[in-house]
């Protein structure tokens, strides 16, 4: 069936602020069928609060709302389209693209009639379908009608129902409440004690006040199968994902494979039947689905988990391991193309009605940072608790996996080999037992203390095919310490990087060599990293898509071409301190190198984000932003220089090397970075240009920052060197603390130097963001914190542009804007944060580099602020080529939001470490709105040291 051409105009609703459990995958799935609908001349509308993402972008939507979440805002969208003759009136709503979120706004705004009341058609999804797969007894009935098997369950919506249920299944149990998402207020019970306080929790966290009490069926290995549906009723398999984690841990924080490594032939088939009949079975709709299954690995028996009628981070993930562009595809189905009338997005003459075959292993690891929860319960169940993921892809499950290790950013060279092994027994079994963020290292570390393989397996019950891989790399370390560098025999050399080794892993287990003399052997042995390309027919067609992963191979499929190119740094797994918002900037800048006539090469390993869409960049290497890969990648690409500044402290700590290694930087120098990263010499600047700045010191131990802290007067602010989001950083009031927050630190870093700076106590925060061409330096904005100094930028209220400090202050900090960007030579973009105190403004610190309010900034005032800049670090043009014209009337507020309610057990209290995970923006007219004037009373609540 063709397109339905009575849509002319879709709504599309986003997931709102990045949280545990929705992050950025419905971005990218967001801006996909965005730029799906555009392609079919659809008019394309989109609501979604968050200003970091590329989704509410001018690039991506017609017409971009950036409004709370609620069903009040979308009516008042529907209004306006109907009122304003030059907008057309909305025809079809999409809602499968934002997450939970947005189907339970679908579903509300259904109930409460908004459709129907505007002639709005749901696409992509049926309502009920919503209804029968969140509703967790309707779920389980449909199962056993249609003949699928469900573990045993019983539905409760009181205490009482929920002690009978208990009483009935027995022990072990899982909680499972209705419509929520990421396993909010689930949990296993595993004995009568623990069950009053997890039922309570699982009733709390239900909208609805439901829950599923479930027998658990822990142990048994996880699949999911991710589908599309046409109206026709084809239906076809993306992908299937195997969580080397046994079942008992959310899917958001296992470890997954693609495709799945040791499910059988007869097994796989039967699961591929049963997901069918589960899809058609919830409604007759065109669109995506994930399910989930569990598999017992004794008998094979299969039993279904969930269904998901929408794109989910599994999609995203599928979608980059396959190259099969999901929501895009999907999009297209909603309004009504079938899978054989669209074009393979990959090979350009097949059509999407095929299902991917895949020649390469892709390995995801999620990113934990429960390092800024202090207190929190680590121990990984059905709540997830990740932040982040990686994704790598590599010929082999383990050189995939070494990969992702490496891609995480948690100083890991792979797996293990690096010096940074526990060698403690009991730490490390009380680990495998209780899984948590490092459980995989500490396999390899058990094994290489020798504790047998079945004995880790009873312990995780983790599929015993994944430990002996595992076991494979202790066994080759073993007889690499036989050899020195030299004398390696050149076909175990190339066995070691097939089996995904690092050089620096390589000059780890030989001692006393570097990396760069392993690099030069492994050179002269013409030990040389190929790069292949993700095709999704196993190269039974040809591709056309330049989207590229490295291995140890003999053919080359990526040819440089002699075009000017440059390269631009992602910036890896989303993290607290460093999220979404450098992803858009990474996003506008390989378009601003394109339409400036520059080849633009993207290095990132994000499975989540726009950058690594294969339709983004000219070239895309979905590689770790590791030193190794990335110079691989520019010895063969040779480009004009590398874009460092976009990407966050993931891109710009490779600086250095890159400086060293002669590679041209784009936009500030190395030496200029370096000096506004190093506290001290930055200071020694601050000095020379007579800006005045906190009293500060700097000491190697605790003995001298006792001495430093007492000249400099308490309170303090202890705080290491190159960090990002305020990692480690603390306010102290006295000798003891002090004491304390030192050694911890260096213990966390060694090698490092503490800073201790005085803390101006009760002073008003402010920060600016600015770019400078070499000669103009044009402020994009300033903004003032609601929040006092001492709580981190990430985690304040800013409000654009400053509402209460004086013209003296602004005008100051105007003029230390300029004056710090000229002396540091900025080219391109520059965030500086200033205390205030007495009316006397002072410097705190100053980043020469994208920012967390730049996308803030350039959605509030409707100016495409980082094209500018990347336009200006290329060369290509000056401040005075743009014409820059703010839109703003009244003002905007970025509001943090955390993730607090997966860690129930942390305080939520505030200091100078960031803690929140996402931002959305509120426009108010003016300072008299009762929403500001709540968050201005209490504003100092929640600040702790």
């Amino acid at each position: 069936m063709p397109k339905d051409t009575s849509i002319q105009s879709v709504l599309i609703i986003g997931s709102g602020p990045i949280i545990i459990g929705q992050a950025c995958e419905f971005d990218y799935s967001g801006s996909q069928a965005a730029l799906s609908l555009k392609e079919e001349g659809i008019t394309v509308s989109i609501i979604n609060s968050n200003p970091a993402t590329i989704m509410t972008d001018k690039v991506i939507g017609d017409h971009v709302y950036l409004r709370p979440l609620s069903v009040d805002s979308i009516e008042v969208i529907l209004q306006q389209h109907i009122d304003s003759p030059d907008l057309p009136r909305i025809d079809a709503v999409l809602p499968t693209m934002g997450g939970q979120t947005a189907l339970n706004l679908c579903k509300e705004a259904e109930e409460r009639g908004v459709w129907e009341k505007y002639g709005v058609k749901v696409v992509g999804v049926d309502v009920a379908a919503i209804e029968k797969t969140e509703n967790r007894e309707a779920f389980r009935q449909l199962m056993v009608d249609i003949g699928v098997g469900v573990a045993e369950s019983k539905i409760a919506n009181s205490f009482l129902e929920g002690k009978e249920a208990a009483q009935e299944i027995g022990y072990p149990l899982v909680i499972r409440p209705s419509y929520t998402l990421g396993g909010s207020g689930g949990g296993f019970v595993h004995k009568k004690e623990e069950f009053d306080a997890a039922l309570k929790r699982g009733l709390e966290a239900s909208p609805t006040h439901e829950v599923l009490v479930e027998k658990a069926v822990l142990g048994w290995k996880e699949y999911e199968l991710e589908l599309l549906r046409d109206s026709n009723d084809n239906v076809i398999i993306i992908c299937s994902i195997e969580n080397f984690d046994p079942m008992g841990i959310h899917t958001g924080d296992s470890i997954t494979v693609a495709p799945a490594m040791t499910l059988s032939d007869r097994c796989y088939q039967d699961m591929r039947n049963q997901a069918i009949k589960m899809m058609r079975a919830i409604g007759n709709f065109a669109g995506g689905c994930n399910v989930q299954f569990s598999v017992n690995p004794a008998d094979d028996e299969i039993i279904a988990i969930e269904i998901n009628p929408r794109v989910s981070r599994s999609s995203a993930l599928a979608s980059k391991a396959t190259g099969y562009p999901i929501a895009k595809i999907a999009a297209k189905l909603a309004i009504g193309y079938n899978l054989d009338e669209i074009e393979n997005q990959i090979t350009k003459t097949t059509s999407a009605y095929f299902e991917p075959t895949l020649d390469y292993v892709i390995v995801k690891i999620p990113r934990w940072n429960f390092d800024k929860f202090k207190g929190a319960n680590k121990e990984l169940g059905l709540q997830m608790k990740s932040v982040g993921e990686v994704m790598a892809i590599g010929r082999t499950f383990i050189e995939a996996l070494q990969k992702a290790c490496q891609s995480l950013e948690i100083n890991r060279a792979g797996l293990g080999a690096d010096g940074r092994q526990v060698r403690n027994i009991e730490e490390i079994m009380d680990g495998l037992e209780h899984a948590s963020w490092n459980r995989l290292f500490l396999i390899k570390d058990a094994m290489t203390m020798g504790v047998p393989l079945e004995s880790i397996r009873k312990v995780t019950k983790i599929d015993k095919w994944f430990l002996n891989q595992i076991q494979d790399l202790v066994l080759l370390e073993t007889e690499l310490k036989r050899y020195s560098l030299n004398n390696i025999p050149q076909d175990f050399f190339m066995t070691l990087k097939q089996k995904g080794f690092s050089d620096i892993q390589i000059a780890w287990l030989l001692g006393n060599v570097t990396e760069d003399e392993v690099y030069d052997r492994r050179k002269a042995l013409g030990i040389n990293r190929v790069y292949k390309m993700v095709d999704t027919c196993a190269a039974e067609f040809p591709a056309k898509t330049p989207y590229y992963y490295s291995s140890f191979d003999e053919e080359n499929e990526s040819v440089p071409s002699d075009k000017k190119k440059v390269i631009v740094l992602g910036s890896g797994p989303n993290r607290i301190g460093q999220g979404i918002e450098f992803d858009y900037s990474c996003v506008h800048g390989l378009l601003a190198a394109k339409e400036s006539g520059i080849e633009a090469i993207m290095i990132n390993c994000n499975p989540e984000t726009v950058s690594t869409d294969f339709n983004m960049a000219d070239k895309l290497y979905f590689e770790p932003v590791f030193w190794e890969h990335v110079r691989e990648i520019i010895e063969l690409e040779k480009p004009m220089g590398v874009i460092v500044q976009l990407g966050g402290q993931t891109a710009l700590k490779m600086a250095e090397k890159l400086s060293q290694n002669g590679i041209k930087i784009i936009g500030t120098s190395f030496e200029n970075m370096d000096i506004a990263e190093d506290r001290g010499r930055f200071s020694d600047l601050l000095k020379e240009l007579d800006i005045p700045y906190p009293k500060y010191g700097v000491a190697e131990n605790a003995e001298e920052a006792i001495i430093v802290a007492n000249e400099v007067g308490y309170p303090v602010l202890v705080r290491p060197s190159y960090v990002l989001g305020g990692q480690g950083m603390s306010i102290v009031i006295n000798d003891e603390d002090l004491e304390k927050a030192v050694v911890k630190l260096l213990g966390d870093l060694p090698g490092n130097r503490v800073l201790i700076d005085h803390f101006l106590d009760r002073a008003e925060e402010a920060e600016s963001d600015s770019i400078s061409d070499g000669d103009d330096v044009h402020i994009i904005g300033m903004m003032e914190h609601i929040e006092p100094a001492g709580i981190h930028s990430g985690d304040s209220f800013a409000v654009l542009p400053t509402f209460s400090l004086p013209e003296s202050v602004t005008k100051s900090m105007e003029e230390y804007s300029i004056k710090i960007a000229k002396a540091l030579n900025v080219i391109g973009l520059l965030n500086i944060q200033f205390a205030i105190k007495d009316e006397k403004v002072y410097v705190i610190e100053a980043n020469p580099r994208a920012s967390r309010t730049v996308p803030f900034i350039a959605k509030a005032y409707d100016v495409p602020y980082i094209n500018i800049a990347a336009k200006i670090m290329l060369g290509v043009a000056k401040l005075k080529d743009f014409t820059i014209e703010r839109k703003l009337k009244g003002f905007a507020i970025k509001e943090p939001v955390f993730s607090y309610e997966k860690f129930p057990e942390v305080a939520k209290e505030l200091g100078p470490e960031m803690k929140s995970t996402g931002e959305a923006i509120r426009f108010i007219k003016d300072l008299e709105d009762p929403y500001f004037r709540k968050l201005y009373k209490d504003k100092s609540m929640y600040l702790s040291k």
